[in-house]
């Protein structure tokens, strides 16, 4: 974060620092995202350490999996391919696929990676509202992320909009303009700020997804840039 911040100064952009946390509300996995973190909070450095640890902690478990099932993949092949970016099951369905034992990412998920896969291992679920809590108590404002994509209805946006939720990814680039208008409509309904998101996560993660794909206006960023200060 040094580094971009740096990068952003000399080169006039402004740096939001954020964070993304999966969690859950009422049975349902959903993205949540905090902007505008202070950088230095203890609260959210402990726990993503704790969420780094799990993160390796599983894989090392689905690898064995993987390996039981007869598929000899070595750790060492999902951190080559993870670089530097926080370690998650797309890395590993990457191995899957360059090993020839899946034809593409989403094989690897069906087969073996998804809930429903040979090598699935559960994981730590975090509270939805919890996850609010954590990103407003470090000065950021939670957005909920495609809502579209995760098939978020009103009675789960409700719940994260009492919790504290601050805005939600309307004009994402996944979501067609029958579903933005839908999701617009819940956002005017609950006063969350109509956000924008191109879910790019790098070449590696999200090869389909470009940097910069999804713009969002300047009034919509100045107006979740106020909730942060509220």
């Amino acid at each position: 974060l040094g580094e971009a911040a740096e990068a952003a100064r000399a080169h006039g952009v402004e740096l939001v620092p954020g964070i993304e946390l999966s969690a859950f509300i009422h049975g349902r996995e959903v993205h949540i995202l905090g902007h505008f973190l202070r950088p230095d909070d203890e609260d959210i450095a402990r726990f993503s350490e704790r969420l780094r640890t799990e993160r390796e902690q599983r894989m090392v478990a689905m690898v064995e999996r993987m390996r039981q099932l007869g598929y000899p993949v070595r750790m060492e092949q999902v951190l080559a391919v993870a670089g530097n970016a926080q370690l998650g099951r797309p890395h590993l369905a990457r191995v899957l696929v360059e090993q020839g034992w899946a034809v593409d990412v989403k094989e690897a998920f069906d087969r073996f990676l998804g809930t429903r896969g040979a090598a699935w291992v559960d994981r730590y679920k975090l509270d939805g509202a919890e996850a609010i809590r954590l990103i407003r108590k470090a000065g950021g404002t939670a957005t909920l992320a495609h809502p579209g994509s995760s098939r978020m209805e009103r009675l789960e946006i409700r719940a994260l909009a009492k919790a504290g939720l601050a805005g939600m990814e309307v004009l994402h680039s996944d979501h067609n303009p029958s579903v933005r208008q839908k999701y617009l409509g819940l956002a005017k309904e609950f006063d969350l700020v109509p956000t924008s998101g191109s879910d790019f996560h790098g070449e590696a993660v999200s090869p389909d997804h470009k940097l910069g794909d999804a713009a969002m206006p300047p009034e919509l960023f100045a107006r979740l840039k106020a909730r942060a200060a509220a």
